[in-house]
């Protein structure tokens, strides 16, 4: 391999590249070598194939590398990189397949293919509920469904089938909501309707207006995937849609990132059956129901618990009881910092062991 001082010309840079190319691709192999033994080992013990808390260790671990090395390639960048690798690795291990919100082409979907990647089986289901159902009579191994939207607020859907599924959270990923404007139309002027779901009209008024499409007509449909299909077939027509929906549907995005609100996100959840190990950067969810909740000072007495012990709370929401015995006037879904095999986390739920619902601990997502 020729070393810095040699790349004086274009052709002395690629064949560099092709050589590194060569050593990584030989090393990719070494690591795939070990991974399906690693694969046989958890087959023979019964060993979860996907651990998000050791991932996240390996990329703390190579982000901390990088930057001692003053390396070009930063926690983001080494991020997509190894995810793609980890997704790869956890296949050849055992075929994974996906359930998750679909149709093809929506955030869902984008969200699930982050983590991962292209070889995994998808299964595009058409509502939360089908998600659930899907893992709980083992059609799937992960979910992937939306639990929370900095602009529309919780996802009620996703928590009242937690409270009563067997499946767990075993990972959460935050992802920033960007819309893209996608057409074949080759002017602005030639475009003489829009289509897109209600929200994304709703999400981009601005950018209609400052381009003059206030007077065009706008259609809502299902979904910002159906959006892109119908534009596909339609070269005087434009989609409000995503990225992902775009491209799958072969449709140019004339525009990126047009939603008025620049920080607008959700947040998604991965599902299943196993429970994850303590990676020291945790979160725990659980269902509170408490007897006589509406009690002047039961939920106060609650979280004074868990501020005896110093844990600290990301999230409460109290969701209208749904007890058919009527039991239950509300409950409330808390998210926290910290395992729930920690033992300060345990001493808050053993005392309150029959009013409490663990939903999942997961290694704590980027906001």
């Amino acid at each position: 391999m020729k070393a810095r001082s040699d790349w004086q010309t274009l052709e002395d840079c690629r064949d560099t590249i092709d050589a590194i190319d060569t050593e990584i691709l030989t090393l990719l192999n070494k690591r795939m070598n070990v991974v399906h033994r690693v694969g046989e080992i958890k087959s023979d013990t019964g060993g979860a194939i996907y651990r998000p808390e050791r991932e996240k260790a390996i990329i703390s671990r190579l982000t901390g590398i990088s930057e001692s090395e003053e390396g070009l390639l930063n926690a983001n960048a080494i991020e997509a990189i190894f995810l793609e690798i980890f997704a790869v690795s956890r296949n050849l291990e055992l075929p994974e397949r996906i359930a998750y919100l679909g149709p093809v082409g929506s955030f869902t979907h984008q969200a699930a293919e982050s983590r991962f990647g292209a070889m995994s089986d998808y299964m595009s289901l058409n509502s939360i509920e089908a998600v659930f159902k899907t893992l709980e009579n083992k059609s799937a191994k992960f979910g992937v469904v939306p639990i929370e939207n900095s602009r529309d607020g919780i996802v009620g859907e996703t928590l009242d089938l937690l409270s009563k599924s067997s499946v767990k959270i075993v990972a959460e990923l935050y992802m920033p909501i960007h819309m893209a404007f996608a057409t074949k139309a080759h002017k602005l002027e030639d475009i003489n309707k829009i289509y897109s779901k209600d929200k994304g009209f709703g999400q981009t008024r601005e950018f209609l207006s400052e381009h003059g499409f206030d007077n065009v007509e706008q259609i809502p449909v299902e979904s910002t995937a159906k959006a892109a299909i119908l534009a596909a077939k339609d070269e005087n027509s434009a989609a409000i849609c995503s990225h992902i929906a775009a491209k799958l549907y072969g449709v140019p995005a004339m525009f990126e990132n047009i939603e008025d609100e620049v920080d607008n996100a959700t947040r998604f959840v991965i599902l299943s059956d196993f429970k994850n190990g303590v990676s020291g950067d945790d979160k725990t969810s659980i269902l509170v129901r408490l007897t006589g909740a509406l009690e002047a000072g039961a939920l106060v007495g609650f979280l004074q618990d868990f501020d005896a012990e110093d844990i600290n709370l990301s999230k409460i929401e109290s969701r209208p009881s749904k007890d058919k015995d009527g039991g239950f006037d509300y409950w409330f879904y808390i998210d926290f910092y910290g395992h729930i095999d920690e033992e300060k986390i345990q001493n808050v739920l053993r005392k309150h062991s029959n009013e409490v619902t663990w939903l999942g601990s997961y290694v704590k997502g980027e906001s």
